[in-house]
């Protein structure tokens, strides 16, 4: 079951930009992140409750799952929404965040002492590149600075939050782990929107479904699975599965968007796919 872990992980959080256009175009941004995990919260709360979860740990633990939320879904979604909202082209956006396994894999040696390969490179190599190709970014495009300045940020957010939470994986149970990091997403999203937006949310029915989506099958679902893989497997190999997160939501925008799909696309996936399936091959394998 484990082993179909990556492949799934992949749909379902590239499944995420589907439904993200929707929420973005219905609510303002740190308003739907803020009700998106209050929601979710609660949800794994009650799960950790019914598994005999133990909820209240060591106040280290707590304060550490709670940063790291901050880091994952406040910094790092709420960058990347707010970019959107203010007019960030959004395959800039993709490409800036898709830069993430490339930066852990140059932090996880000196934090985690994780040596990577030159086949390991050659493969984030044609990971990114692969990933580039199919996002075909326009560079002509206006770009807003604060947009720029807020994807940046949450690049960063994503990088150091995966790498904090490879230190402290299994301080806490996995849905205790990922309830304060919610609550963390949820109260720094809160702050965000109290401070720079005039919030609002219209209830439509695509905001229901999108806001229905990310929270069962991205945060419940996606998420979950990101920080068991993160667990146990090395961090380098896991972030790199990102790279198949652009081709894969340009085929998902194809079926379900009626979205172009170009061979230009094509060609990307299947480089990313090689890229991917070099830089995550087992030692004993190669």
């Amino acid at each position: 079951m484990t082993k179909s872990f990556p492949l799934l992980f992949i749909l379902l959080w590239s499944s995420a930009f589907i439904s993200g256009k929707e929420i973005v175009q219905n609510a303002s941004p740190f308003a739907a992140l803020a009700f998106r995990f209050g929601i979710v919260t609660i949800g794994f709360l009650i799960f950790a409750y019914f598994s005999n979860d133990k909820i209240f740990g060591k106040l280290k633990n707590i304060i550490e799952s709670l940063s790291t939320g901050i880091l994952f879904h406040g910094i790092y979604l709420g960058g990347c929404w707010y970019a959107f909202s203010i007019g960030m082209p959004a395959a800039i956006v993709a490409l800036i965040v898709t830069l993430q396994p490339i930066l852990t894999n140059i932090l996880s040696g000196p934090i985690f002492g994780e040596k990577i390969s030159w086949k390991q490179w050659v493969g984030i190599s044609l990971g990114f590149v692969g990933s580039v190709t199919v996002l075909g970014i326009d560079f002509g495009k206006e770009i807003p600075p604060l947009g720029l300045l807020a994807t940046v940020l949450a690049l960063f957010a994503i990088t150091a939050g995966t790498l904090w939470q490879k230190k402290l994986s299994g301080n806490l149970a996995l849905s205790v782990n990922n309830a304060y990091q919610a609550i963390g997403g949820c109260l720094f999203n809160l702050l965000l929107m109290f401070i720079f937006e005039n919030a609002y949310i219209n209830f439509t029915t695509s905001f229901i479904f999108g806001m229905s989506h990310q929270i069962i099958l991205v945060s419940f679902g996606a998420f979950t699975i990101l920080m068991f893989l993160i667990k146990r497997g090395t961090v380098g190999k896991t972030t790199t599965l990102f790279f198949l997160v652009p081709p894969t939501s340009a085929v998902m925008a194809w079926i379900f968007l009626n979205e172009q799909l170009t061979f230009t696309d094509i060609i990307g996936f299947l480089i990313t796919t090689v890229g991917v399936f070099i830089a995550t091959r087992d030692k004993k394998n190669g």
